[in-house]
């Protein structure tokens, strides 16, 4: 007999009836019904119940077990009395007569609880992460994961692609985060970089000549933690391709991600990947104050700036009197009454705004009359061309919002948000995805009028050479993300892969041809050799996973995930090095002033 398990804890059936078995796993919790103790016995891949009575030899022994002890124990399977059996668990018509047992690990008392849904503070639960990972929704998270790694693999290798390992540890490269740098011992002074992403790297290979390529990669970005993205690093789907348009990136990339959330998202709809829109950035801000909308929620937003213009309505009316302002509407399908209004007015006064200007439609008997503040200050003529503008009726509302758009838009979005859960709109049964397209590669700064990278510095410029000559503000690049659910998902370009554009793009942005060539010098010697046309992507695996296993925070769908301060409690990183360390590296810490 194996030392430690003959079956494991999802195994047993009635086949197995009479047969002595040895099982090993977890006390997953003890129940003692008139001296008969039952024990559910857990493992990775299920539960048995084994029972002990004082006709067994070692009963004594199987009382002093407790909760999370590991144990092993061998014994005699018995049909359960038909009335007793547990049709929730496979191994739910038998149950196991222990004749003996082994501890093979005690455990002391618990700082969380394993059975049951109890809930415990982040901090206890990622200090003790090794016992939280025991529990049940997290055993199903971390399965989930794995399962999806494995089958982002299998599509990609399906589809011709190689994966190829990109180093770890390499030079600082800017991706638009911070980057974590190692102190070199052999060169003083100087020091490598922890990858924000294999971009670089991915982009030789195509120069190298390997046409496709794929990898599960490790990326490392030290940013302010949020829920739906770790501090520290995080996993992602990342791919290249030689030779190949943006449409062709869509084409690859977008069939095996509807296969991923077809296979594990549970049954809800997944739209044809052929039929994914495409939304350019600045249409996306538009309608739905985001450049990664939930395309769940039908509203889209409007811009009615002609109606409120020399308006009884001063604010609105002044406010349009200055470059660059206008006047969105947020139509609100069956939001009309003024309770669900001043709900949302409140809303905004959260978010850090003066309100939100309304306006809704009811029956009167003799015909629909607008009410609200507004619709009193600008009169029924405006008030009728706002709604037939926005398609709205008896029942309906409307939210306003006004200034430069850059200032209200993140607001404006997620009023769009709230306003479509609250009121039913938003479809939660499905996952809907959009391609944005279009992004601007510069943005200009408020404050100087400088010039620089809005996003990817390497995308190519719609246009090539002859956008650049042009207003740098009006430049798109191939560049893309993908969208569900109100996450991005998926973000990539297809690549600027001539020298005299990539000197020109970064001159734009401030950048000289000297700093180009000492930052990217790689890049900029490797385009010179004859660089293949070439684009990718990266989906994030993590976010991925926590859409999929429904979750609200990353950390749910991450093994050993940092806290909220980027502090790893369980192994209490970081840690203050030792001063041999520090002596061996060069390094001396300057105490920070408090």
């Amino acid at each position: 007999m194996h030392a430690y398990r003959t079956h494991n804890c999802a195994q047993l059936t009635k086949e197995n009836v009479g047969e002595t078995v040895r099982l090993s796993g977890w006390v997953h919790r003890v129940r003692d019904h008139g001296g008969i103790l039952f024990i559910d016995l857990r493992d990775t891949y299920g539960v048995t119940q084994v029972l002990c009575d004082p006709d067994s030899p070692v009963f004594a022994e199987v009382e002093k077990v407790r909760s999370e002890w590991c144990i092993r124990i061998d014994g005699t399977v018995k049909a359960r009395d038909p009335e007793l059996v547990n049709p929730k668990l496979p191994t739910g018509e038998v149950e196991v007569f222990v004749r003996d047992i082994e501890i093979l690990g005690s455990a002391g008392e618990l700082p969380l609880m394993v059975f049951g849904d109890q809930e415990y503070p982040e901090e206890t639960r990622l200090k003790y992460r090794y016992l939280d990972l025991r529990r049940d929704v997290m055993q199903t998270n971390m399965k989930m994961r794995s399962d999806v790694v494995r089958s982002m693999r299998e599509r990609m290798w399906n589809n011709g692609f190689r994966e190829f390992q990109t180093p770890i540890i390499t030079a600082s490269s800017p991706e638009g985060a911070r980057d974590f740098l190692v102190p070199s011992r052999l060169h003083p002074g100087k020091f490598y970089a922890l990858p924000q992403a294999p971009q670089q790297f991915k982009q030789l290979i195509m120069v190298s000549g390997y046409d496709k390529y794929f990898q599960i990669a490790p990326c490392f970005r030290d940013e302010d933690p949020r829920a739906d993205r770790s501090p520290t690093d995080f996993y992602q789907l990342d791919m290249e391709m030689s030779f190949a348009t943006q449409q062709d990136i869509f084409d690859t990339i977008s069939p095996v991600l509807a296969g991923v959330f077809e296979e594990f998202g549970g049954g809800k709809k997944v739209d044809n990947p052929a039929e994914w829109p495409q939304i350019s950035y600045r249409d996306a801000a538009l309608w739905y104050g985001s450049d990664k909308p939930d395309l769940r929620n039908p509203i889209k937003m409007q811009v009615v700036s002609e109606h409120f213009a020399g308006s009884g309505f001063a604010i609105f009316s002044k406010l349009l009197e200055q470059e660059g302002t206008e006047i969105r509407a947020i139509p609100a399908p069956k939001g009309g009454s003024r309770k669900f209004c001043d709900r949302m007015n409140a809303f905004a006064q959260k978010e850090g705004l003066p309100g939100m200007g309304y306006i809704f439609w009811r029956d009167q008997g003799e015909g629909m009359e607008a009410a609200g503040p507004l619709a009193k200050n600008i009169g029924p003529e405006r008030t009728e061309a706002i709604r037939q503008q926005l398609g709205l009726g008896v029942g309906d509302a409307a939210f306003f919002l006004g200034g430069k758009p850059k200032a209200f838009e993140s607001v404006a979005g997620k009023a769009r948000n709230v306003i479509g859960e609250e009121l039913g709109l938003t479809d939660q049964d499905r996952f809907a995805f959009a391609w944005i397209v279009d992004f601007p590669i510069y943005e200009k700064d408020e404050e100087t009028g400088d010039i620089d990278f809005e996003h990817n510095p390497f995308s190519m410029p719609q246009g090539g050479m002859d956008a650049l000559m042009g207003d740098p503000l009006e430049v798109k690049g191939y560049q893309y993300d993908l969208a569900c659910n109100g996450y991005e998902l998926v973000s990539g370009a297809i690549r600027n892969h001539k020298p005299e554009i990539m000197v020109k793009a970064f001159e734009l942005a401030g950048y000289g041809e000297e700093e180009v060539k000492n930052r990217f010098g790689a890049l900029f010697n490797a385009f010179h050799y004859g660089a293949p046309p070439h684009g990718g992507c990266a989906a994030g695996i993590d976010r991925i996973v926590m859409l999929l296993a429904e979750q609200s925070n990353i950390r749910e769908v991450m093994m050993f995930p940092m806290n909220q301060r980027a502090e790893d409690l369980m192994m209490n990183a970081p840690s203050a090095p030792l001063n041999e360390q520090l002596r061996e590296l060069s390094l001396r810490v300057i105490p920070q002033e408090d």
